[in-house]
């Protein structure tokens, strides 16, 4: 089997669709009932559907978004409405909450240094 789509429940599936549109620069291209959809790339479909849960706890599942500058991305994503989660600090990855709180990790391109205890070192002061 090959992943179709990534779909994210959301309180508000258009705000949500529009910080994302911008962090992967996909266009918002569809909006069928409950669900707000990105434009597809590599195969990959984007979409967030509307939901009246609340997001609880840590996710079980997240991105890792590739970037040459993940600090320059961090800004970026901040100015967008997301934030830096610094209790996971301790890891050395830079991970970040969109604005509903899923998290994602911005990691540098190509691969990321880790030591035998599975902590991250490509953050500054790291």
């Amino acid at each position: 089997m090959d992943i179709n789509c990534v779909i994210v429940d959301s309180a508000d599936p258009e705000r949500l669709a529009a910080f994302w549109s911008e962090v992967l620069d996909r266009p918002v291209v569809g909006r069928t009932g409950p669900y707000v959809w990105l434009e597809r790339r590599n195969g990959l479909g984007v979409g967030f559907q509307h939901t009246d849960a609340s997001k609880s706890g840590k996710n079980r599942l997240h991105l890792d978004l590739e970037s040459e500058d993940p600090a320059a991305e961090q800004a970026r994503a901040e100015a967008l409405g997301g934030r830096r989660l610094t209790e996971y600090d301790s890891g050395g990855f830079l991970v970040m909450a969109d604005p509903e709180g899923n998290e994602f990790c911005v990691v540098p391109k190509g691969s990321v240094g880790m030591d035998d205890e599975g902590r991250a070192h490509y953050l500054p002061n790291d």
